[in-house]
């Protein structure tokens, strides 16, 4: 038989088993249903409308930390919302360690400009108009040294050989210029650091002196950053830290 007789055969088609398209699809339409459950569930979702400044503490977690945090807290209106995130940032009223008012706290400020590596830039007060003003910043921990290990293992690598005596007991050791904390002191109780230190930079012409404090929680890293006037009542400031602690982590005290 030729090739050209073969074309002219009639076709055989075979047929699916009814059957099989009904097994087929009993199988794939459970698969597709629980994909779109978990495809709802783990989608990230805000809420349609803003979440109003007075309304309860948030539920926010930060590098695995679970933070209870007032709305008007947050300074910036992306970052008000439930659930995780990389970073938040903070504003409270000193000493009352409240919400600022709207308004207060400068909610038409770019994150851009939150985000910035220049602390100073955040109390510029007259010195007859001192802040009231405390920022924290709460971010993952990460690669960073904990404060405590870089006040013994970083900072003696870059400071002045004597240390200044400061108000209260407190002890005051300049960073060397040139370093990477050039214009900063390290300011620390004396004779007993680990209790009580922080990052100063000094006071200008223009822009007061600030301060910046570290605690740690879990793997999360919190800044608090304050005006060094401040320290003239240290034991004060670092007791008003922890309340603000105890506010935003009630679940560890």
């Amino acid at each position: 038989m030729t090739t050209q007789a073969l074309s002219h055969l009639p076709k055989i088609r075979r047929k699916t088993p009814a059957f099989l398209l009904l097994s087929f699809a009993l199988l794939i339409v459970p698969l597709l249903v629980a994909a779109s459950f978990v495809t709802y569930v783990l989608w990230p979702r805000w809420p349609s409308e803003p979440i109003a400044l007075n309304a309860p503490a948030l539920p926010i977690t930060v590098a695995g930390t679970l933070f209870e945090v007032p709305p008007a807290a947050i300074r910036a209106g992306v970052q008000r919302h439930p659930g995780l995130h990389q970073r938040i940032d903070l504003a409270f009223l000193w000493p009352s360690l409240t919400p600022p008012q709207p308004g207060e706290k400068g909610d038409s400020k770019p994150l851009a400009a939150i985000e910035g590596d220049n602390p100073a830039a955040e109390i510029v007060k007259t010195p007859s108009e001192p802040s009231r003003h405390l920022f924290v910043t709460i971010v993952a921990l990460g690669s960073l040294l904990p404060p405590a290990d870089r006040l013994h293992h970083v900072y003696p690598r870059y400071v002045e050989a004597r240390a200044l005596r400061g108000a209260n007991g407190l002890a005051v050791l300049p960073f060397r210029a040139g370093t990477p904390y050039d214009g900063e002191d390290l300011v620390y109780l004396a004779g007993n650091p680990d209790r009580f230190f922080t990052l100063c930079t000094r006071d200008s012409a223009v822009v007061p002196g600030i301060c910046m404090h570290e605690r740690v929680l879990g793997d999360a890293d919190i800044t608090m950053r304050f005006p060094r006037d401040w320290l003239k009542n240290w034991p004060s400031v670092s007791a008003g830290f922890d309340r603000l602690l105890a506010q935003l982590h009630p679940q560890g005290h």
